[in-house]
């Protein structure tokens, strides 16, 4: 029978792994902000929702994976399937 971790084991396994996708993560931010046409993606609309996915991460509780999923996520289209460019198993 599995037990349910505490948040000190939780912290203890993954730390160093959360260290290094938060520096990646500052790091791939770094090169943006360096990058010679800096200025001419501010309106680009994949920074932006850059930007908003990292507000979502500052939330306290248990939701912040699927509210980030939920941000880069196309919103569910009624008939989607039929727009596809390839033919359905399904028919």
């Amino acid at each position: 029978m599995s037990r349910t971790r505490t948040a000190a084991d939780v912290l203890e396994r993954d730390f160093l792994e959360i260290r290094s996708r938060i520096l990646d993560l500052a790091a791939a931010l770094d090169r943006l902000d360096r990058a010679a046409d800096r200025p001419g993606v501010e309106a680009d609309p994949r920074l932006g929702r850059i930007r908003d996915a990292l507000e979502l991460l500052r939330k306290t509780d248990a939701t912040r994976a699927a509210a980030v999923q939920l941000h880069f996520s196309d919103p569910y289209e009624e008939g989607w399937r039929s727009k596809l460019p390839v033919a359905s198993r399904l028919d």
